[in-house]
């Protein structure tokens, strides 16, 4: 990568941090994070289902 794409990969992200995009999580409404699971392996699987 270069150092312009470099550079402009970690304004991004610094910016997503900032907005509460990436990063820990902050707030605390005590719900379950099913965040970075599959649907079919949520308790949102029967809804997904039926998209089809």
């Amino acid at each position: 990568m270069d150092a312009r794409r470099t550079r402009d990969r970690a304004r991004v992200d610094a910016a997503k941090r900032a907005l509460g995009e990436r990063g820990e999580p902050w707030w605390t409404d005590g719900a379950p994070d099913y965040n970075r699971h599959m649907a079919k392996n949520t308790p949102y699987a029967e809804w997904f289902a039926d998209l089809a």
